[in-house]
């Protein structure tokens, strides 16, 4: 898809947002990383205060794809680091966005991928390598299904079900 915002996507498409093709995640999530606007098919994951799965997904080739991890909104660690992210970056993945924090927000903000997450905090993850991968979430009040699109700019971030051109 060309460049336009998520705002014009919108406003393009109230038939999707009315059949609920198209939905907005409510807006609760912080911007790191120095790509603010992304997009791609979605990769869905669910973990709580555990990152080994994250770790395990970054690792692969992301040609394009967007991580979406369901953290279940815990505060109570960083499920998400700087060293995940940089090997994000260089394997192609176009954005992270994580239902929970993140740390080393200096080392995010230093690399050309998008990232969302809750807030940042200094404590580690558990390291068990549980968690459900590629499952239907629902985070920020919206489902998200692997295969999804997701697009984001400082606005917003949309789910669609299919890719849109615009």
């Amino acid at each position: 898809m060309a460049f336009v915002t998520t705002a014009e996507v919108c406003d393009a498409n109230p038939q999707l947002i009315l059949s609920g093709e198209l939905r907005a995640l409510q807006p609760v999530f912080q911007i790191y990383g120095r790509r603010q606007v992304f997009s791609g098919p979605i990769v869905t994951l669910k973990v709580f205060e555990d990152n080994v799965l994250v770790r395990e997904f970054l690792e692969e080739k992301g040609n394009g794809r967007v991580l979406v991890v369901d953290g279940g909104a815990s505060l109570r660690c960083a499920i998400l680091g700087g060293n995940p992210v940089v090997q994000a970056q260089n394997n192609g993945w176009a954005g992270i966005i994580v239902n929970g924090c993140i740390r080393d927000v200096d080392e995010i903000n230093g690399c050309d991928i998008g990232v969302r997450a809750l807030a940042s905090h200094p404590m580690k993850a558990n390291k068990k390598g549980m968690g459900e991968k590629q499952v239907p979430i629902n985070i920020a009040g919206t489902r998200i299904s692997d295969g999804d699109w997701l697009y984001a700019d400082t606005d917003g971030i949309l789910i669609s079900r299919t890719e849109l051109s615009v």
